[in-house]
C-alpha cells in the first residue's frame, strides 16, 4: 500500500525552523533572571529590545540577507546579542577565531566574505594591520569594556553601545527558508589553512531542542541546566557558538554569565559571587580554575561542567570530585554543531566505587537523541558494538555541517560513504556507551601494534604528582614508534623514574604492554595548547622532531 501524503491548507503557516523562533514569547519578558557581563546586567526583556536594536543598527550599516557580519570580541553580552540579530536578519554570522594569527584571521576574513566587523578594543591592533589586505569589508563597528570610551583614530561607524541606543527599538525579523546559512567559523587549520564550517537554522535550531532536551535528562539528581540556576560557559564564542549551549540557555531564559576574557581567578570568582551552577570547558580550563588561588575561597558544591574538546582523565575528574565538582564527558567536534553523545549518570552509577565511577565519568557517552553513530574499519565496513573493536567513528545527525564553506571537494571527503567521518578510533560497549581510544593521527604503531596516546594519558595522569601531562608518538628506527611523555609535575622534585613504576602495574595486569612505557619523558612547566585550549599534539611533535635533529 502507497503512503499516503496529505497536504496543508495553501493559508496554512508553515513555521520555519528559524533561531528567531528560539525567543520564545516566556524569555521576551522575562525578568526573573539576568545576563551579566562584566559592569552589564541585563533582564531577558531588555535583551530582547537590545537584539531588536542591534538589529536596526546593522540594517543602517547596510547589512541584509546573504550578507556576512564577523566578530571578534571575547565572551560578552554583545556576542550573545550577534547570535541572535545577525541571523534573524537573514545575515551571516562569522565568529571570529581571535586566537588565530593575524596571518589566518586575514585569510578568514576573505575567504568567509565579511562585509561588516565588530571589532574589540583589544583587536584594534590586528585590524590595523591587515585593513589593507581585507578584499569585501566595508565597515566597522567599535566594541569596548569602557562605557563612553572613544578612538577617533579608528576609523569606523561608531561605538555599539552608542548605536545601540540610537537605533529603534523594535525590528520586524522577517520569515526565509530555513535552510538559510546562519553562522561560519573556521577550524584551527591543523594543516593548511583553516577550513569554513556552516550552519543553517534549521540546523541551529533542531541542535538547540536537542541540546535542551540532553542538559535535563542526562543525570538522575536533575537536569545541568536549569531555570533556577545559573550558567557561565568557559568555552570561546567564537568556537562552535560556545557550543551551542548559549542558544539552549538563552531559550530556556536561565542566568547567564559571561566572563569576557578567561582570567582562572576571575572565572573562580564569579562562580562564586553569581551562583554559577553549570559550565563547559575543556580539561585545561577546568584545571586552570581549580587550581587559582581565589577556588581557596569558593565553595562549588553543586557546580557541574561539561568537559569536551579534549578526554576528561581520571585524575582530573578525581580533583573535580573532591572539590564538589560534578564532571560530565562530552564528545563531539566543529563539523557536528557539535553534540554527539554525552554521560549519562543514573541512581545506579553513583552507587558504583569511585575507579568505576571515574571510568564512567570520562567516557565519551551515549549517543545524543536524533545521533546515529557507527565505528568502521579501514575499509568502510561496520564493527561491532563489543567494546573490543576499535575503528573510526562517522555519524548521521540533522545538524551535521554538510559541508566546508567554498570547498565542496573537502566536503565530499568528510561524507565518504554517506556518514560523516570524524577522524576519531573508537570502540562502542554493547549497551551503546562510546569509549574514544584516540585521533587517527594520534594512534603509536609500535612493534606492529597500536598503543592510544589517550589510554596512557588516562594511566599516567593517575600518578600523585603528575599534574599535566600530553603523549605522543616518536620515530624509532627498531620498533617504528615509541612513546613520548610530556609532563607538568605537582612538585619540583618529581621522579621521572617514578612514572616507569606507575606504570608497570597496568602492564602487570594486562591493560597496557610493556612497549606502552614512555621510552622518554619531559618535565615541562606547561603544554602547548590550541587556540581553543586542546593540547597541540602536532605542535609537541614539531618541537621533538626539532630537538632530536639538534
Amino acid at each position: 500500500m502507497a503512503t499516503k501524503i496529505l497536504k496543508s491548507a495553501d493559508s496554512a503557516y508553515q513555521y520555519p525552523l528559524l533561531i528567531k523562533q528560539l525567543l520564545t514569547s516566556a524569555q521576551r519578558f522575562e525578568t526573573e533572571n539576568a545576563i551579566v557581563s562584566g559592569e552589564y546586567r541585563f533582564s531577558y526583556a531588555q535583551f530582547n529590545e537590545r537584539v531588536h536594536r542591534l538589529a536596526n543598527t546593522l540594517k543602517a550599516a547596510g547589512i541584509g540577507e546573504g550578507d556576512t557580519v564577523a566578530v571578534m570580541d571575547w565572551d560578552s553580552h554583545r556576542y550573545l546579542e550577534c547570535f541572535f540579530a545577525v541571523p534573524m536578519i537573514g545575515a551571516i554570522l562569522h565568529t571570529v577565531n581571535i586566537r588565530l594569527s593575524p596571518s589566518q584571521i586575514e585569510y578568514t576574513m576573505n575567504h568567509a566574505q565579511d562585509d561588516l566587523v565588530l571589532v574589540h578594543d583589544d583587536f584594534l591592533p590586528i585590524i590595523d594591520d591587515i585593513r589593507g589586505e581585507l578584499k569585501t569589508v566595508k565597515n566597522y563597528i567599535r566594541l569596548t569594556d569602557v562605557a563612553g570610551s572613544t578612538d577617533d583614530a579608528f576609523e569606523c561607524m561608531g561605538e555599539y553601545e552608542a548605536l545601540l541606543a540610537e537605533a529603534e527599538s523594535h525590528y520586524d525579523f522577517p520569515d526565509f527558508d530555513e535552510n538559510s546559512v546562519a553562522t561560519a567559523f573556521y577550524t584551527t587549520g591543523t594543516t593548511g589553512n583553516p577550513k569554513g564550517v556552516y550552519f543553517s537554522h534549521r540546523q541551529l535550531v533542531l541542535h538547540t531542542l536537542n541540546m535542551v532536551n540532553t542538559l535535563n535528562t542526562r543525570s538522575n539528581e536533575g537536569a545541568l541546566l536549569k531555570h533556577d540556576g545559573a550558567y557561565m560557559p568557559i568555552t570561546p564564542m567564537f568556537h562552535v557558538h560556545a557550543w551551542g549551549i548559549p542558544y539552549a540557555a538563552t531559550m530556556m531564559g536561565v542566568k547567564q554569565v559571561y566572563p569576557l576574557r578567561y582570567e582562572p581567578n576571575t572565572l573562580a570568582r564569579l562562580i562564586r559571587e553569581e551562583g554559577v551552577t553549570f559550565s563547559h570547558c575543556v580539561p585545561t580550563v577546568l584545571q586552570m580554575v581549580i587550581q587559582s588561588s581565589e577556588a581557596a575561597n569558593t565553595n562549588f558544591d553543586g557546580w557541574k561542567v561539561i568537559i569536551g574538546g579534549s578526554a576528561l582523565t581520571p585524575g582530573l575528574a578525581a580533583q573535580a570530585l573532591e572539590l564538589g565538582i560534578e564532571p560530565f564527558s562530552a564528545y563531539g567536534m566543529s563539523e557536528t554543531c557539535p553534540l554527539m553523545a554525552m554521560t549519562r549518570f543514573t541512581a545506579a552509577d553513583r552507587e558504583l566505587p569511585t575507579e568505576e565511577q571515574l571510568s564512567h565519568r570520562t567516557r565519551a557517552g551515549l549517543p545524543s537523541d536524533l545521533v546515529d553513530i557507527a565505528i568502521w574499519d579501514p575499509a568502510g565496513n561496520p564493527l561491532p558494538h563489543d567494546g573490543k573493536s576499535s575503528g573510526e567513528v562517522v555519524v548521521r545527525a540533522p545538524w551535521l555541517t554538510q559541508s566546508y564553506l567554498h570547498e565542496p571537494e573537502k566536503g565530499d571527503e568528510l561524507w565518504q560513504g554517506g556518514w560523516l567521518h570524524t577522524g576519531d578510533v573508537a570502540a562502542i560497549l554493547p549497551n551503546g556507551t562510546v569509549e574514544i581510544r584516540d585521533r587517527i593521527k594520534d594512534v603509536i604503531k609500535t612493534g606492529g601494534e597500536w598503543i592510544s596516546s589517550l589510554d596512557l594519558e588516562r594511566l599516567i595522569s593517575q600518578h600523585p604528582g603528575v599534574d599535566t601531562v600530553a603523549v605522543i608518538g616518536v620515530p624509532d628506527e627498531r620498533w617504528g614508534e615509541r612513546p613520548f611523555a610530556m609532563i607538568v609535575p605537582k612538585s619540583q622534585d618529581f621522579d621521572v623514574a617514578s612514572v616507569a613504576t606507575h606504570l608497570q602495574q597496568y602492564v602487570d595486569s594486562g591493560a597496557i604492554n610493556k612497549w606502552a612505557i614512555p621510552r622518554e619523558i619531559e618535565l615541562v612547566n606547561d603544554i602547548p595548547k590550541t587556540s581553543v585550549g586542546k593540547i597541540d599534539k602536532k605542535l609537541i611533535r614539531a618541537q621533538v622532531a626539532e630537538q632530536a635533529a639538534n
